[in-house]
């Protein structure tokens, strides 16, 4: 025990002759340094602290002590420093779990926000339309069929005469379209069968305008440079510049129209490496539907139009209505793509998902 006494009282005595070293090493000069640096690095701490501005999401929206609901004018995105190019940004982002798009940007499904043309231009710029539903059903879905066969360069609904029009009243057509050159069919309708081509060249210096049709005057179809249906943009466009045609139509094996490529447009076509397209190559295209037991019907419809993905459109998403239909959806066609909606908190979102 003596021993062990001893021992500690020489360690206790090692310690405090040590702090007294170290403490007789701190000069005067020495300290103000140290208290000096360390007021450097408090005052840059701070002021790097006082130069962020704003708050992170993360501070918004999960914060235990906020309690008020936002709008997006209430929030402002701030810019920061940066040390990359606007190459090196990239936007994809997922609409759903099976479409990735290059442009994150959706129509709304609001109805007559988005019909055929606007939703083609959404999905060549890398973006997708919502074709609304306040259509009939088969109204709707010529509007999804339109956007699935559009194929760029191909003018898909020409608009098309009959030949028994008088040229009087294509003047008029002409007058109020801005173009000349018309496909004649036996309808005067878009997939009917072609008869002709009725040009300006067909029709000038002709008198009697009121009672000559234009089945008598139009370059019959049997003397027309035509293309079959499936040919390539490429390869149209070749054709009308070896044949140095004006209009090229575009037939089915059994001569019905399908689409028409001009020469005029040649110089308009753009390639567009940011469209939103399936495995397929054709333009992806959305759909809205209601919450009604005849939906279903609709649903159906567009599925066998090839739409891409339902939106149910619903200013309340959380509701039994739209539960029992996107549990339906889901279980009568496992690989469509649905996204429901409208909902503002987490909760509603997992009952959704859930």
């Amino acid at each position: 025990m003596a021993v062990a006494a001893a021992a500690a009282s020489i360690a206790v005595g090692q310690v405090a002759r040590t702090d007294k070293r170290k403490d007789r090493s701190r000069s005067p000069r020495g300290q103000a340094k140290s208290e000096s640096d360390a007021k450097i690095t408090h005052d840059v701490n701070k002021a790097e602290v006082d130069l962020l501005d704003g708050h992170s999401a993360e501070d918004i929206f999960r914060s235990s002590q906020n309690r008020s609901g936002y709008t997006y004018d209430d929030l402002i995105c701030l810019p920061g420093h940066i040390a990359f190019g606007v190459h090196d940004v990239c936007l994809d982002s997922r609409f759903s779990k099976g479409i990735t798009l290059k442009t994150p940007i959706v129509s709304s499904p609001m109805d007559t926000v988005t019909e055929h043309k606007m939703a083609i231009a959404m999905a060549l710029q890398g973006g997708i339309g919502v074709i609304h539903t306040n259509l009939t059903v088969d109204a709707q879905v010529r509007e999804v069929m339109q956007v699935k066969k559009f194929k760029n360069g191909f003018i898909m609904d020409p608009i098309c005469v009959k030949p028994t029009m008088s040229l009087l009243e294509l003047d008029e057509l002409r007058q109020k379209c801005g173009f000349m050159g018309f496909p004649v069919t036996e309808d005067g309708k878009m997939g009917s069968k072609l008869l002709g081509l009725v040009t300006q060249r067909d029709t000038d210096f002709l008198d009697n305008r009121a009672s000559t049709q234009v089945g008598a005057v139009m370059e019959k179809v049997g003397d027309l440079v035509l293309a079959e249906e499936g040919v390539e943009l490429a390869a149209a466009n070749q054709i009308i510049r070896d044949k140095k045609l004006g209009k090229l139509p575009v037939v089915t094996k059994g001569g019905r129209l399908v689409a028409l490529v001009a020469r005029a447009d040649l110089n308009k076509q753009a390639d567009f490496p940011l469209a939103t397209k399936d495995k397929s190559g054709s333009l992806r295209v959305a759909a809205a539907i209601g919450t009604r037991p005849a939906d279903r019907d609709r649903v159906r419809a567009l599925v066998a139009a090839g739409v891409d993905a339902i939106i149910v459109d619903s200013s309340q998403g959380d509701s039994t209505f739209q539960h029992d239909i996107i549990r339906w959806m889901k279980a009568e066609f496992p690989e469509l793509q649905v996204v429901g909606g409208n909902v503002v908190t987490r909760l509603q979102a997992k009952h959704l998902i859930e």
